[in-house]
């Protein structure tokens, strides 16, 4: 995937892609509020995806509502996201929106990974396979207690 490019380097300018998200971040806490970002639109938003970054999301998807299934599917700036509760920030969104060389599942605060005085709370995802289930799983599990 190609890095996205930006306008300018400042802050205050974002990208098209950028604004659209920011666009669709905006529409998606109006639904949120009335009770429709549903999973469907989990689902549409994985659908919509390229192959490589379908194939995470779908095992993603998948891997959270067996291992995990009090978290709720929303999206999150028009892509999938996972959420702790119905209040609780994006928890693992899932890859590749901004055209970035790989997609990332990210933890927020409220995951219990806590290690010492430091620890990752973001892991490069580049392809979905037995292996990749088992550390994801491993982290979910520890990330919702």
């Amino acid at each position: 995937m190609a890095t996205s490019k930006r306008a300018s380097t400042t802050t205050s300018e974002l990208s098209a892609d950028e604004r659209a998200a920011v666009k669709e971040a905006a529409a998606e806490a109006k639904r949120t509020k009335a009770g429709k970002n549903t999973e469907q639109d989990v689902l549409d938003a994985i659908a919509a995806m390229d192959d490589t970054d379908r194939a995470i999301a779908e095992g993603l998807h998948a891997l959270v509502r067996e291992v995990a299934p009090e978290l709720v599917p929303r999206t999150w700036y028009g892509f999938p996201g996972i959420r702790q509760g119905w209040q609780g920030a994006p928890l693992l969104p899932v890859p590749g929106k901004f055209k970035t060389r790989y997609g990332h599942i990210g933890f927020q605060d409220t995951a219990q990974l806590d290690d010492g005085t430091m620890w990752p709370t973001a892991y490069a995802i580049t392809a979905w396979n037995a292996a990749t289930a088992k550390a994801v799983e491993t982290l979910i599990r520890r990330a919702v207690g």
